[in-house]
């Protein structure tokens, strides 16, 4: 579980915020996790918990990952984070 300080919010509130990059790039160290998300997701149905940053501060989603690309994840519904802005992901 991450330590990262992080309001809650549901996947259709990400629209709402405007996602900037992470203080530092975590999207490397963060690959095996998103790989692992992405299966979990597609094949199992489960949720992973997703720390990203806003010009608000970071928020926290927990929702299925469909797909992972080179620059970000995709959610339910279209719904695109890029990679730069990660802080953490667990599930």
């Amino acid at each position: 579980m991450s330590t990262i300080i992080a309001d809650l919010i549901t996947k259709e509130e990400i629209k709402n915020f405007r996602i900037i990059d992470a203080p530092e790039s975590h999207a490397n160290e963060l690959r095996y996790k998103l790989q692992s998300a992405v299966r979990l997701g597609n094949e199992f149905k489960s949720k992973s918990e997703i720390i990203f940053n806003t010009t608000e501060g970071p928020k926290r989603v927990e929702t299925t990952v469909w797909m992972l690309t080179d620059s970000y994840i995709q959610l339910k519904n279209g719904i695109m984070i890029p990679l730069s802005s990660l802080l953490d992901i667990d599930y």
